[in-house]
């Protein structure tokens, strides 16, 4: 089943975006929160990295019932669960209720990226999903470049509870969008078994399979590095290099910018190049990026410039690899793209959410902290790499 329709492109870009706009929005208002309830940036930083577990936890439920009922019906769940978690936690009374409400709203929130990556694959084939997944990166890129903004100034205006209150309304505008404009995608031959025994071998299928595990956690190292980044970056650029929260925004946004840009790039070289080869040069790029951010991190002689370069050619990157390591890792899966898609978002985010839990860990009121992070992010997905996607059979490539 193919479909080039451009609202459908459109709903599932929006989707893809949730993640983004529930971290994203709110990270200038961080120090705000932690002055707010007399906190630590401890207590802070774990409002990111319950929203990174429960983001990663709950996609392992949403892709069994995804591909036993449809896509549709666990999106209108998750939806409806988002938009009540973000009311909530405008009017959280502490900072441990935020943390709980957090971990709720990514519950909600996950079954996005589950469900929109599982059409993907209902919806094209494989080498045409790379080019799909590419132009996702378009629609939900606008997340990063304008939640930080839009969250900086409706701190700046408001208060740091709106921005949950515009995170509601942006669940309540895609939950009428996907009522109105989103297909249901499953294949009626691909119905599976929520037995817990079938849905057990169906994950251990995918956990034993070499190409799929390799191309995930290429992918998830990749991200975990980005997530790194989004923990850390806050306190680094506005406490650390004094710039103001409304300004940070857009520094967030020119590396968000800078990974729509290389996602089209990476639409238009995969007519070229295997996508193996361009997830390749993405990793090393992203490498070379986290060695100078260790530098910087010890040496601190380029201030601003000597994080803020390396982080937007990192960021910029992941437009080269996630794309790529998603539809390698979907591929083989046309008969379970829901388990493959939430076993996948689970790894992936479970990942990140160490990562950010790591940089708040190790903080020494330096870069060098997410400096480190990032490097090992790095230098880990080139290894799985090297060990695991670089022998990939030519035969299971997209296309190939």
């Amino acid at each position: 089943m193919q479909t080039k329709r451009l609202d459908i492109v459109v709903v599932l870009g929006t989707l893809m975006a949730f993640a983004p706009m529930a971290i994203d929005m709110y990270l200038p208002a961080l120090p705000k929160i932690e002055q707010h309830f007399g906190s630590d940036e401890t207590s802070v930083q774990l409002t990111l990295a319950v929203f990174f577990l429960g983001f990663a936890l709950g996609q392992a439920f949403y892709g069994p019932f995804a591909d036993r009922f449809g896509r549709k019906p666990p999106l209108y769940f998750g939806l409806i669960l988002f938009i009540a978690a973000s009311i909530a936690c405008a009017f959280a009374p502490s900072v441990e209720v935020l943390i709980a409400l957090r971990f709720v709203q990514a519950l909600g929130a996950c079954a996005n990226g589950v469900i929109a990556r599982a059409m993907v694959r209902d919806l094209y084939e494989p080498r045409e999903a790379v080019r799909i997944f590419s132009l996702l990166t378009l629609v939900f890129g606008a997340a990063p470049v304008l939640a930080p903004l839009i969250g900086g100034y409706i701190l700046l205006w408001h208060g740091w509870r709106e921005i949950f209150i515009a995170l509601s309304v942006f669940g309540f505008v895609s939950l009428v969008a996907v009522i109105w404009r989103l297909p249901e995608s499953r294949p009626k031959d691909a119905v599976r078994s929520l037995r817990l025994g079938s849905v057990l071998l169906t994950y251990g299928e995918l956990l034993t399979h070499r190409d799929y595990m390799g191309c995930v956690l290429v992918g998830g190292f990749s991200l975990g590095g980005l997530f790194a980044y989004i923990s850390g970056s806050p306190f680094v650029i506005i406490e650390l290099y004094g710039v103001a929260p409304e300004d940070y925004g857009w520094l967030f946004g020119a590396n968000a910018l800078g990974l729509v840009l290389a996602a089209q790039v990476n639409a238009r070289l995969v007519h070229h190049f295997r996508p193996q080869a361009i997830l390749l040069w993405g990793i090393i790029v992203q490498a070379v990026a986290g060695g100078l951010l260790v530098i910087q991190g010890a040496t601190g002689a380029a201030g601003l410039y000597g994080v803020a370069v390396p982080l937007f050619i990192y960021v910029s990157c992941i437009g080269l690899t996630m794309a790529n390591a998603t539809a390698l890792a979907m591929a083989p899966f046309a008969a379970f793209a829901g388990a493959a898609s939430a076993l996948l978002g689970t790894i992936q985010f479970g990942l990140a959410a160490i990562m950010s839990t790591l940089v708040g860990t190790i903080h020494d009121d330096s870069s060098l902290p997410m400096a480190i992070v990032i490097a090992g992010c790095s230098a880990i997905s080139l290894s799985f790499y090297r060990g695991l996607v670089a022998r990939r059979r030519t035969a299971t490539a997209p296309g190939g």
